[in-house]
């Protein structure tokens, strides 16, 4: 494992997309996925040393899993794997938008256990965390188990990517939300996980009480209309990028790539350099993250940009 690797801890499944036979009868199409997957990818593909820890299947799409891990250079060293099966996402579009129904218990992701956790090497610097494997069992508590163990000496990054229907328990869940911002170094949400978390509240008075529990920054994404982020010292904001959606599967987990290939390439992937982030640092972070989201939005499904890629944009 390479020096400074961002290890990414949740879910690796199948999206089953919704597309027409050559006949015009409706299907589904199975895609590798995941938010934390794709979030490993997306580093991965932007030259980023990337590592993935979850629990991996042995089956069929385990397989197709591990291989699209390997081909974007993404360490899977500390992956369980079992023969217990990968969990199954099936995907509704709804005017481009993503919702999702899953088939889970009793997965390979579900059932990583505290006791399975790895040690981790130096080589780790950060951790990202987040999505729907929180509100399961008893891979919720082992993930949370682990920023606990590790959030003292390496960069935590949290995105709550809240999935409602895979939340029994509202107030078990906010609570284990809010214990990991404690625990975390950067946040970064949707505005949609903002209107489940607190509808009541608006989007700087929310990010500033994260601020107040632990957090030094917090992003929040909107969509079409960009980015806005908080530190203690000063707010900022970004315009949406203009571009073609075919659909927006992946865009907030390769956001989140771009924001942290960002930190990682200006040497501020550690927790005194985020406590310590200016302006400018933040702006650049803001910006690479909506290009790399731009380009996934514009091809259908979870396909991240390579760097190659985003130089190609930038120099045109």
């Amino acid at each position: 494992m390479k020096a400074g690797t961002i290890l990414c801890c949740g879910e690796a499944l199948t999206d089953f997309i919704p597309r027409l036979t050559q006949e015009g009868a409706a299907a589904f199409e199975p895609k590798v996925g995941g938010s934390v997957f794709n979030t490993a990818v997306a580093l991965g593909r932007l030259g980023i040393a990337s590592a993935f820890l979850g629990g991996l299947s042995s089956d069929f799409f385990g397989d197709e899993l591990r291989k699209a891990l390997s081909a974007s250079h993404v360490d899977i060293s500390l992956s369980p794997v079992s023969e217990r099966y990968t969990i199954a996402a099936f995907v509704k579009l709804e005017g481009g938008q993503a919702r999702y129904s899953f088939i889970d218990e009793g997965s390979a992701c579900r059932m990583l256990a505290p006791q399975d956790l790895p040690a981790l090497p130096d080589a780790v610097a950060a951790l990202h965390l987040g999505s729907f494997p929180l509100a399961l069992e008893p891979c919720g508590s082992a993930f949370e188990a682990l920023c606990r163990r590790e959030h003292q000496k390496r960069v935590i990054h949290f995105d709550p990517n809240i999935r409602a229907n895979l939340i029994k328990d509202r107030g078990q869940h906010r609570a284990r939300v809010e214990r990991i911002v404690a625990m975390a170094d950067i946040i970064k949400l949707s505005d949609e996980d903002l209107a489940w978390m607190a509808p009541e509240s608006g989007i700087e008075a929310f990010a500033q009480d994260w601020l107040k529990r632990g957090a030094k920054l917090v992003v929040v994404t909107r969509g079409k209309d960009g980015a806005v982020a908080f530190t203690s010292k000063f707010k900022c904001e970004i315009p949406g990028a203009k571009v073609t959606v075919a659909d927006t599967i992946g865009a907030g987990d390769t956001f989140t790539a771009g924001l942290l290939a960002s930190l990682h390439g200006g040497n501020l992937l550690s927790k005194a350099a985020i406590a310590a982030l200016d302006r400018t640092s933040v702006l650049a972070a803001l910006n690479l993250a909506i290009t790399a989201a731009a380009v996934t939005v514009s091809r259908p499904g979870a396909d991240p940009p390579w760097a190659h890629e985003l130089a190609h944009l930038r120099e045109g």
